[in-house]
């Protein structure tokens, strides 16, 4: 009994250790990969609790090789868009401007009724009150109301992601039709010599770029896209 006592202890407080490396997050706030490495854990970890003639090392070792796993992945991810996008995937647009995303909605094997539960779990009952609807990779919905009065109220808009980490995301620089180099201009206009200076960029329908460096405050400006009508 005091065997098995002792092997509970410090399997709780290893897997403690463990999880809070992977950052702190709630459950509904993982990453696929950061799920699924989760549950793997608490199973072993009941293993070597469970019977006392197994050996401990049964279940400190894999918690440990998971948690390295975990990190391993995690700085990967953090290097390369490629790798984020395989290991996480992309956020989903479920309604855009046309309305509901039939096709993203087969990607995700998801049906109306799945939209609508999600929707109304956001606050929203009503379609018509929505501009966009995203699903995020760790599966929860993103809303983006309506404007009640267009030629009163700003008009809701959608950025599109254009630099994340210091690499370019192509297909979104296509998608708004603004050419690298106009990015690299402004980067420069403001200080910072190499995109790798640049945490984050995004673009609004109306060319209002917003960039956020990794050591220098945030900052906005208007530029000219061509293709501000194509999200």
């Amino acid at each position: 009994m005091l065997v098995v006592f002792i092997k509970s202890v410090i399997t709780f407080f290893l897997v403690l250790i463990v999880v809070r490396l992977m950052g702190k997050r709630q459950l509904g706030e993982m990453q696929p990969f950061e799920l699924v490495i989760t549950f793997i854990i608490a199973e072993v970890a009941c293993i070597p609790m469970n019977d006392p003639y197994i050996p401990f090392y049964y279940g400190i070792v894999p918690i440990i090789t998971l948690g390295v796993l975990h990190l391993v992945l995690s700085l990967v991810a953090r290097k390369s868009m490629l790798a984020r996008k395989i290991i996480s995937g992309r956020s989903v647009l479920a309604i855009d401007k046309n309305g509901i995303n039939y096709e993203n909605l087969k990607r995700m094997n998801m049906n109306v009724n799945d939209l609508i539960e999600a929707v109304r779990s956001s606050g929203y009952m009503d379609f018509a009150d929505i501009e966009y609807a995203i699903f995020e990779t760790n599966g929860k919905v993103c809303v983006v109301e309506k404007a009640s009065d267009p030629s009163e109220v700003k008009p809701a808009f959608l950025p599109l992601s254009l630099l994340i980490d210091g690499k370019f995301d192509e297909n979104n620089l296509a998608l708004a039709g603004v050419e690298e180099v106009k990015l690299r201009e402004v980067f420069l206009k403001n200080g910072l010599k190499n995109p790798k200076e640049v945490l984050y960029a995004d673009i609004r329908q109306d060319g209002t770029l917003y960039v956020s460096p990794k050591y220098k405050q945030c900052f906005t400006q208007k530029i000219s896209i061509k293709g501000g009508e194509n999200w």
